[in-house]
C-alpha cells in the first residue's frame, strides 16, 4: 500500500448526499464507526456532514471505499482533509502563528 501521503494523523470532513428516505439509518450507521467524532444532518448541498480522525491517509481511503461506499442509500461523497485546525473542540490551537 502506498504511503505517498505519509503516516500523519488525518482529520477529515465528509459530506454525504443520500437517499432522503434512508438518511436517519445512514447517519446512525456512520456514527457507529470508531473513527467518527461528529455526525450532523444538514441542509444545503449535503444531507449529512461527518467529522472523523484517522491514523493516516490509508485509513481514510479504506473508510471511504469500504465503509461509506458500502452503505445503502449513499449517493455521493465529498471529502475535505483538514490542513490546519485553528480551533477544535472549543479550544484555540497553538499553531505558532504570529499574532
Amino acid at each position: 500500500m502506498s504511503s505517498y501521503y505519509g503516516n500523519d494523523t488525518v482529520t477529515a470532513i465528509v459530506q454525504l448526499k443520500v437517499d432522503t428516505k434512508e438518511a436517519d439509518s445512514i447517519a446512525i450507521a456512520v456514527a457507529k464507526h470508531e473513527a467518527i467524532f461528529d455526525v450532523f444532518m444538514v441542509t444545503g448541498d449535503a444531507d449529512i456532514v461527518v467529522k472523523a480522525k484517522f491514523p493516516n491517509y490509508s485509513y481514510v481511503k479504506k473508510f471511504l471505499v469500504d465503509t461509506l461506499g458500502s452503505i445503502k442509500g449513499v449517493k455521493e461523497l465529498k471529502t475535505m482533509m483538514v490542513v490546519t485546525a485553528f480551533k477544535e473542540n472549543g479550544k484555540m490551537e497553538d499553531i505558532g502563528v504570529i499574532r
